[in-house]
């Protein structure tokens, strides 16, 4: 089926059931931001790829909710499908709530999969539908229905993460955890995050393509949890440190009857954007709501992750400088596609001691491809590199010692005097922020204009944050840490930059069917200096490959600029130069030169 003939056939369910409008997110029963396959039903019912959107179809509409990062390719992906785009944060857009109420009959019907919405989505329908009467079900799963090929639910191996990798022990985790129960008064704390949970038990798996997370629901208690999985993904080891930390399996869907089992008069800990309506609407107790503890847990790094991270970087710079040599020197000589530069980049990350995936699908993007800022390349649409154009490289790699995510973009070949204009503006937008110092207490916010700062002065911006917290060997984008201008509460990135985050830092400009650049490194917040004024705070990169010369304007640039990106360029060379051939070495020395 195409997708016209997938909507029709859900149309005519809806029909049956007598239901007005059928939502569909992007997610599984766990609020991920990335979904396995069988999760993929947005997707399904619309054609449209990206990570970000949610479906809405009517009898007579269907529109695609989705941000500024996939307007361009959403548009491309929805032709011919009878699905419209709807501009998220743009204009006049009505919110999913508001365009069904504005487009449902008094006392209609619209029904959704409970398990793929998230608590504060579900209680917003319920708020905004109820003015007209609209009734909600929660429990149809229409998309199953009509799937016939539907890929199953991973049944792939987990292993345990060692503590020389994790730098805590789960019974410490679960102490902490325990102990901010109990500030709640919480007996119980409900977990359906699948980064809160492997990070807790120091599990990991391979249920998400790129991320190493597991399916699974835990129910912590006072002295005890029960984790819900599949016990076939457990080995010998898994088990035995579980047993230890007195955690018991059940299998993985049967939290929902369990959970109507709690005692009305115990007091359950939920995160509302972090747990799915069906099994909200399954808790029978008294319920606390608050961000998981394991959050800002995770998102503070420890010294011994922190110090396995640095050494990640120092593996991914030296892949990363490679395939930056490989392109710039051989584009020109033989034939080099997006498709094939992925997997070269991930060969030589792959070379690389400790290396487990990469940490989420390969961006690469060439010429006009990358005014689209999270397209990757299909057979369908791969092109070959050539002359004059930008590559635009967005790519991370999975060790056992952390996640890297890194975005460069090349010059190939020559490449006019605006383009480079903007290349500048970019490095001189990551670098501001990178420089950033700042007292105790901002969030990502407060400092977000930095990186802005010279892409407004053209009278441009990025439709997109600027950077995203980044998980240990769990989500690429890590909350509850982040940079945009203004306060996205979904994308719960409002919490005060701490000590230990590790955040990227990814301003870009994309001129839609032209090119597209971003730079990004990562950096960790640091303590500095504290005085009269208060705790000072500043960033130490720790991401290592060339910025390309080629691109650079150096008047466009200060003194000051020029210097940080001289010494930066040092220490690239220093760091990763030793890794390398002859051959390479003598390139970098080049590609580092000070300016």
């Amino acid at each position: 089926m195409n997708v016209a003939e997938r909507v029709a056939k859900l149309r005519s369910l809806m029909s049956k059931k007598n239901i007005d409008a059928y939502v569909v997110p992007t997610a599984d029963f766990h609020q991920s931001e990335y979904v396995g396959e069988h999760f993929k039903a947005r997707k399904f019912i619309t054609g449209f790829s990206g990570s970000y959107g949610t479906a809405v179809i009517t009898m007579d509409d269907g529109g695609l909710w989705t941000d500024g990062r996939y307007f361009f390719q959403a548009e491309n992906e929805l032709k011919g499908s009878g699905i419209h785009l709807m501009k998220m944060f743009v204009g006049d857009t009505p919110s999913i709530p508001e365009y069904l109420l504005a487009n449902l009959p008094e006392g209609g019907a619209v029904a959704f999969d409970g398990r793929v919405l998230s608590v504060d989505e579900g209680k917003e329908f319920e708020a905004v539908l109820c003015t007209k009467n609209i009734k909600i079900d929660y429990e149809q799963d229409f998309i199953d229905a009509i799937w016939e090929e539907r890929p199953p639910l991973s049944e792939k191996p987990a292993f345990f993460l060692e503590e020389k990798y994790s730098g805590e022990s789960t019974a410490s985790k679960l102490a902490r955890v325990r102990k901010a129960m109990e500030e709640y008064g919480a007996d119980i704390h409900v977990i359906a995050s699948l980064d809160d949970i492997c990070w807790l038990l120091n599990v990991r798996g391979d249920d998400i393509e790129f991320f190493p997370l597991l399916l699974s629901y835990a129910v912590v208690t006072t002295d005890s949890v029960k984790l819900y999985i599949d016990e076939k993904k457990l080995d010998e080891r898994i088990h035995e440190e579980l047993k230890k930390n007195n955690v018991h399996i059940r299998p993985y869907n049967a939290i929902y009857e369990d959970i109507k089992g709690l005692s009305p008069d115990k007091t359950a800990l939920i995160d509302p954007m972090m747990m799915n309506y069906a099994l909200y609407k399954s808790i029978p107790c008294q319920i606390t709501e608050a961000a998981n503890p394991t959050i800002l847990m995770k998102a503070m790094k420890n010294p011994i992750e922190l110090e396995n991270i640095r050494k990640a970087h120092i593996k991914d710079g030296i892949a990363v400088t490679k395939f930056m040599y490989w392109i710039k020197t051989r584009y020109d000589k033989e034939t080099i596609t997006e498709l094939s530069s992925a997997d070269k980049l991930t060969s030589l990350r792959a070379s690389q001691d400790g290396y487990i995936r990469d940490s989420f699908e390969p961006l690469c993007a060439f010429a006009d491809h990358a005014a689209m800022m999270h397209y990757s390349p299909s057979v369908e649409s791969d092109v070959q590199l050539t002359s004059g154009a930008f590559f635009l490289n967005d790519t991370g790699g999975g060790y056992f010692e952390g996640s890297t995510d890194i975005t460069r973009t090349f010059v190939l070949g020559s490449v006019d005097n605006q383009m480079k204009k903007y290349f500048t503006a970019v490095v001189r937008a990551m670098m501001r922020l990178s420089r950033a110092k700042f007292l105790y207490g901002c969030y990502g916010y407060n400092l977000d204009v930095l990186a802005r700062g010279p892409i407004w002065d053209l009278a441009l911006d990025y439709q997109c944050g600027t950077g995203h917290g980044v998980g240990y060997l769990g989500n690429i984008h890590e909350s509850p840490s982040g940079f945009r201008w203004y306060v996205v509460p979904s994308k719960n990135e409002h919490h005060r930059l701490e000590e230990g985050m590790v955040i990227t830092d990814e301003p870009g400009i994309y001129e839609d069917g032209k090119f597209g650049i971003r730079i990004e490194n990562e950096f960790v917040v640091k303590k500095g200096v504290q005085n009269k004024y208060g705790q000072f705070m500043h960033f130490e990169t720790i991401t290592f490959a060339p910025i390309d010369l080629d691109g650079i304007e150096p008047e466009e640039m200060s003194r000051d600029e020029r210097e940080w990106l001289n010494s930066y360029h040092k220490d690239v060379y220093e760091k990763i130069g030793p890794h390398l051939t002859e051959e390479e070495r003598k390139w970098l020395k080049e590609y580092t030169r000070e300016i």
